[in-house]
């Protein structure tokens, strides 16, 4: 999977602005499990660098994509992380292993429950999840250093650019959904969002 991902990126620098990802982030990727975060059906394909569906319609993203989303947000073992989108858990377990707390938001009750599941085995003890409808963020523990979104919004959500701090950076996919663009959001000191486009995606939209 590793070697895989290392390839695309190659593919990818000129997009990404290097041909390697941070070895922190690839340590990561090497260390969570991801046959622990699918459906048992599925476990064989777990390393495979697709996405594969977990339920409820849902689905988790390809591990190239996550190794790019997760360098992109450059997180410090320090951060404070909001994702929204957990699904069953597979892309925070990555963040924890990185930044300093991860706060997750998943809409769908049922597949929360199995991400605590499946984090807490994994003990990931840095980790909250929250059911709700992750648009409107977790304002509760906001601001945050570091914003992912792993769904893709119909627009920037205000509240999401809200609870970022000054400083901070979002991940997001971007766009109408057949045009679709990966996109890192900067909040400089003044508030000011500075945003690039990285390339071309397509995820499932967010609720």
């Amino acid at each position: 999977m590793l070697q895989v991902i290392a390839a695309k990126t190659i593919f990818s620098c000129a997009q990404l602005g290097r041909a390697a990802l941070r070895p922190r982030v690839l340590e990561a990727l090497a260390t969570v499990p991801r046959h622990e975060f699918v459906p048992p059906a599925i476990q064989p394909y777990a390393y495979e660098d697709c996405p594969l569906p977990i339920g409820c319609g849902k689905t988790i993203s390809q591990p190239f994509i996550v190794a790019v989303m997760t360098d992109l947000l450059d997180l410090q073992p320090t951060d404070r992380v909001l994702e929204v989108g957990t699904g069953l858990g597979y892309q925070t377990a990555v963040l924890a292993a990185l930044a300093g707390r991860v706060y997750s938001v998943e809409l769908i009750e049922e597949l929360a429950a199995q991400a605590i599941h499946r984090l807490a085995r994994q003990r990931c003890a840095n980790v909250e999840v929250n059911v709700g409808d992750g648009a409107k963020g977790w304002p509760v523990h906001a601001p945050y250093d570091k914003v992912i979104v792993t769904a893709a919004p119909a627009s920037i959500p205000p509240a999401l650019v809200e609870q970022l701090k000054p400083g901070g950076r979002m991940v997001l996919p971007a766009g109408p959904p057949d045009e679709q663009q990966l996109t890192v959001l900067d909040k400089s000191p003044d508030g000011t969002i500075i945003s690039r486009e990285i390339f071309a995606v397509r995820f499932s939209l967010l609720a």
